[in-house]
């Protein structure tokens, strides 16, 4: 039994790799359709389950999506972020990418801070809070939905047309705020509907999800904020630099 679980497991990775090599190769080029399971099952002469683990996978690492009734489709070419840049903002990165990046404002209101926010940013329950939900699309295209959370007390009258530009710079130009630090902690996310809806995928499919706490000098906390990713679209680059690090 184990060994017969080691060989389908072997078998759905070999088969995974190979379509993957395909995609890269050029041979199945984005948005195109993928052939059906009955096809990859005689392609490779596997078992149905042993494709359908492949494509699931696939679909899951963000290398194909999936239509209800219509197949499955290689995804488009990913946009790249990087998470360690403290230079280049989203838009600045997306055009050097050779991608058109723009933010739909969904909505700002001012809210009181539940228990939850209090703790985020570090003020008293009931105080007013900005709550600003934002889309940004690159090539028309809805890559990711942002909600942050900003102390009132900060930026009062925060300017909804000015947040249709990086917001950090706006909070550096309205209110003479500069960001000088962020923590963020990145984990998997399953769409739920609204989110999915958003940003035109299905209910259930895989995200990334981002939480930022962003700091001024004197370490007041500004901003937080829960940024959803497509998978299919994104993929992230951690640098790290060694330069300064004295080795044992």
């Amino acid at each position: 039994m184990i060994e017969e679980s080691k060989e389908a497991n072997a078998l759905h990775h070999k088969v995974k790799d190979a379509i993957i090599q395909l995609i890269n190769n050029g041979e199945y080029k984005p948005n195109s359709q993928l052939p059906t399971e009955a096809e990859f099952c005689e392609k490779y002469g596997v078992s149905r389950t042993t494709v359908r683990t492949a494509l699931q996978q696939l679909t899951t690492e963000g290398y194909v999506y999936r239509k209800r009734g219509s197949g499955t489709f290689v995804s488009g070419n990913k946009v790249k972020q990087i998470l360690t840049s403290t230079v280049e903002r989203f838009s600045k990165q997306m055009t050097m990418q050779g991608k058109k990046p723009s933010i739909k404002v969904l909505n700002l209101d001012v809210i009181p801070a539940d228990q939850f926010l209090s703790e985020q940013l570090h003020i008293q329950n009931g105080e007013p809070v900005n709550r600003l939900e934002r889309i940004r699309f690159v090539n028309d295209q809805p890559i990711q939905v942002e909600i942050s959370y900003l102390p009132w007390y900060k930026t009062p009258s925060l300017d909804k047309k000015g947040c249709e530009i990086s917001l950090y710079q706006l909070l550096e130009q309205q209110f003479h705020l500069k960001i000088s630090r962020t923590i963020e902690n990145l984990e998997l996310f399953t769409a739920d509907q609204e989110t999915a809806d958003r940003l035109h995928i299905s209910a259930g499919d895989p995200c990334f999800v981002l939480y930022t706490h962003a700091y001024l000098g004197d370490e007041t906390v500004i901003e937080y904020s829960k940024t959803i990713y497509r998978s299919d679209l994104t993929h992230f680059v951690i640098e790290r630099n060694y330069e300064n690090e004295t080795n044992p």
